[in-house]
């Protein structure tokens, strides 16, 4: 007999009352307003003893630093929840905090190989800054969102009631491939596919929306999570704080719903996927900085609205509301027992490793790229030499360790498992899991209890560019192999 269940939702704002640096790009960002708020919105999850806590944010990365402290907040004070099944993760929006974890211990990072190989007084210099009472610095950003989050959970964990639930499923042309393969084997992440020697896009899409719905004891609707694959980051390159598309997302809900609707904002596996159709391209309507996304020759096309700016969140908003509203609709039943297993593992991943001529090479290009450098270093010199100096970090950190635990969450509720892991994780990965998944239905979040980058497939290493380099990621295709499997372990144990 399935087991009687409690559940509890609580929203915390995120949003700062300062200016903050943002998030998620090469170049210096500094928020100069706020679109739309940043929020953490959690589910507490208790059954027989039995317990998970989700929480998603709107951040970009969730740190593994962050994750611990926010657990140390929450056990001084709510001692009842076991702090080892809290699941925090990000929605990957790139418009707000940057924050620094308070690790105690300095964290080397690919700008500082870059000022080992240039002169000091040319070291990297930032060319936006922010300084005063009006700006949160990152070491402040951190002990802010570790309070907002802890207090999230806590509340969540208090408003326990007894509940009711269903599931519902969807289909909204939210992400696309961002991989662009080229007919000499390579490939380029935001590729210009208006070329001769354009082949294909590298990978699928996978437009399923997996859906979980809360009801009270008067059958009114609480909350939904939503599992879109997709990551938030429509609104990439802007100096304003926003929730991306999943603030729309939550609008329009909230305006069908009522304000006090609480949504789980889900990302799936999406490292290689993008709101935006590399094919039919519509360009930024406003200039950004990046010249990845520069197209020379450019064609109008009839399509999507630019998802680059405030009207493509809305378009994707509306697109993934629709099809929740539409799921609520055909709600037949609403259940009041579910199984419910809740299992934490830690994984042993192997290291992305470089070989002694990779390491080699790299450092000849930065030198040599050190040598014509004129005046201070800046993100510019930090992107183009981004590759190399990770290539020379990467080649120093397998001289002290072979592996990188993760931590991964496997979950089952009712009819649907639930697995977490802490990677931009590329689509095919999570293909093979939902494809040989026995649950009825399979959410996969991504960029959860730790921020270890790209995990790409072994096509993509070979084809190179961002998000495939090692540089990249902590672990590659051998990782992602272990991390199927494993994950297809734990879940087909449950059912």
């Amino acid at each position: 007999m399935a087991d009687k269940y409690l559940i509890g939702w609580s929203e915390v704002d995120m949003t700062p009352d300062k200016k903050i640096s943002l998030a998620g790009q090469f170049y210096e960002r500094i928020s100069e307003y706020v679109e739309t708020p940043i929020t953490a919105t959690a589910l507490a999850i208790e059954s027989e003893g039995e317990q998970a806590i989700l929480c998603s944010c709107d951040l970009t990365s969730v740190a593994m630093g962050l994750v611990e402290r926010v657990r140390e907040k929450v056990a001084e004070k709510e001692p009842e929840i076991d702090t080892s099944k809290i699941i925090i993760n990000a929605t990957h929006t790139h418009t707000s905090h940057t924050y620094k974890t308070a690790t105690g211990n300095p964290i080397t990072t690919t700008r500082d190989i870059l000022n080992r190989y240039i002169p000091e007084e040319q070291h990297y210099k930032p060319l936006i800054s922010a300084k005063g009472d009006d700006y949160l610095k990152p070491a402040d950003a951190f002990v802010f969102l570790t309070e907002r989050i802890a207090e999230a959970i806590c509340k969540a964990w208090e408003n326990r009631k007894p509940a009711g639930y269903a599931q519902g499923f969807g289909r909204a042309a939210v992400g696309m491939c961002r991989r662009v393969c080229y007919s000499d084997g390579t490939a380029k992440m935001w590729g210009d596919a208006n070329s001769a020697a354009f082949t294909q896009l590298e990978g699928g899409n996978d437009s399923g929306i997996e859906m979980l719905f809360f009801y009270d004891e008067n059958k009114k609707l609480t909350g939904a999570a939503v599992n879109v694959n997709c990551p938030s980051q429509i609104l990439e390159h802007r100096s304003f704080i926003s929730s991306d598309y999943w603030g729309k997302v939550r609008m329009f809900l909230r305006e069908e719903y009522g304000d006090d609707l609480f949504v789980l904002s889900l990302g799936g596996p999406g490292g290689d996927q993008c709101p935006r159709d590399l094919i039919r391209w519509v360009n930024p309507d406003t200039p950004i900085n990046d010249p990845h996304v520069e197209r020379l020759d450019y064609i109008e096309r009839i399509a999507d609205p630019s998802m680059f700016e405030i009207k493509g969140t809305l378009k994707a908003g509306k697109r993934i509301a629709r099809e929740v509203i539409d799921a609520i609709e055909e709600v037949e039943e609403i259940k009041t027992e579910a199984p419910f297993v809740h299992k934490t593992i830690t994984l042993d991943m192997p290291l992305r490793r470089v070989t002694p001529k990779e390491f080699e090479e790299a450092e000849e290009k930065i030198k040599n790229y050190a040598d014509k450098l004129e005046g201070n270093a800046n993100f510019a010199d930090n992107a183009r030499m981004y590759v190399y100096a990770g290539t020379i970090l990467r080649y120093e950190e397998q001289h002290t360790m072979n592996v990188r635990p993760i931590e991964v969450h496997v979950l089952r509720f009712g009819d649907m498992a639930i697995a977490t892991n802490p990677y931009e994780l590329f689509l095919d990965y999570g293909n093979q899991i939902r494809a040989r998944s026995r649950a009825k239905q399979t959410t996969l979040i991504q960029l959860c209890n730790g921020a270890e980058g790209y995990l790409p497939t072994e096509k993509a290493e070979k084809a190179g560019h961002y998000s495939a380099y090692v540089s990249s990621g902590k672990t590659g295709h051998e990782g992602g192999d272990l991390l199927v499997r494993k994950t297809l372990e734990e879940i087909n144990s449950m059912f």
